[in-house]
């Protein structure tokens, strides 16, 4: 499988299953073994802005047959299987769309994810018992716009072994910075973490590739639109996200001062030096309007969105070259 080849990329060394969850439960802060945030993605030309990490072989194949509600996180979810006898979770409503193109764009600049895909309508046989999800699936199984992700056993996803913002291996390399400016560019507010596991659920998860401890964000469902208080913002709001634009990042008296505004502020913003924009930045210049374009268009985002989305964040994207070259 593609995916287990591209996390393989990393070398690893041993540490047993049974010491990381008792590591991380205990003291996030990992002082050894190996563990990964980011791999360098290679080519710009090389990356699939259609398909993403999966690819087109990977994709979901039709008919699908549903399995359970997953009544996780606040979208409706359901489990269901396809043709191929793969494991989906498909996400339907707000956040079907910028969980799709996020994981794009991120798996594009070097950090992990999991295989997404969008699927713009369909059915989904033997629906039953639904709760939530019957408001986004009719009683004969049809849907619009459900974002698969891929459930497979390898790599082995670590279930209540979650990371913080600032309690984890990576504090102080470009790779973490990176990820945190990522996180703005996108508007992604609901950057939960390991402080909320317990009352709201964490956005933050760790793989287990052998011995190695991957790092990534499991959930971009909050981002496309308007950051800010709870009573403020939006996900997948392709105005919103064009008008917050302009006032997105700029240097300030040597300081760098950021528009984003989300659950936990001061941690994303901490600690991002300029230097980091700029490692960043070289694997995101590179990216052009016509890759962003077909990722948004493959993620579900309509003609209209496409244009205020591109030039949103080619708006980002240069205020971000100013600040990393004055």
């Amino acid at each position: 499988m593609r995916l287990l080849t591209f996390l393989l990329l990393v070398s690893n060394t041993a540490f047993a299953e049974d010491a990381i969850v008792k590591a991380f439960t205990a003291a996030p802060l990992v002082r050894q073994g190996k563990y990964s945030l980011w791999h360098d993605p290679g080519p710009v030309d090389r990356i699939d802005f259609r398909y993403g990490l999966g690819g087109p072989d990977l994709a979901p194949k039709p008919p699908f047959q549903f399995v359970d509600e997953d009544m996780s996180g606040t979208d409706s979810k359901i489990k269901v299987k396809d043709a191929n006898d793969r494991s989906w979770v498909v996400k339907l409503g707000h956040e079907s769309r910028p969980d799709t193109f996020c994981t794009r764009l991120a798996w594009a600049l070097g950090y992990y994810v999991e295989p997404n895909y969008i699927v713009a309508g369909g059915v989904i046989e033997g629906v039953k018992n639904l709760q939530r999800a019957k408001k986004e699936i009719d009683p004969a199984g049809r849907f619009q716009n459900g974002r698969f992700q891929l459930r497979s056993g390898s790599p082995k996803y670590l279930r209540s072994v979650d990371w913080s913002w600032d309690q984890n291996p990576f504090l102080g390399t470009p790779e973490l910075g990176g990820l945190k400016v990522l996180m703005m560019l996108l508007s992604n507010w609901d950057n939960k973490d390991n402080r909320d596991a317990e009352s709201r659920g964490s956005n933050t998860a760790i793989f287990q590739q052998d011995d190695l401890l991957i790092y990534f964000i499991e959930d971009w469902g909050g981002a496309m639109g308007n950051w800010g208080k709870y009573l403020t913002r939006s996900k997948w709001n392709s105005k919103s996200y064009l008008r917050q634009s302009a006032d997105f990042a700029r240097l300030e008296n040597g300081q760098i001062r950021w528009g984003y505004t989300g659950q936990h502020t001061a941690l994303l913003k901490r600690d991002i030096r300029p230097t980091d924009i700029g490692w960043l930045l070289k694997y995101l210049t590179p990216v052009t309007d016509e890759h962003l374009r077909t990722a948004l268009l493959a993620s579900g985002a309509s003609e209209d969105e496409t244009r205020d989305y591109v030039q949103g964040l080619r708006t980002r994207i240069q205020q971000l070259q100013q600040i990393a070259t004055p």
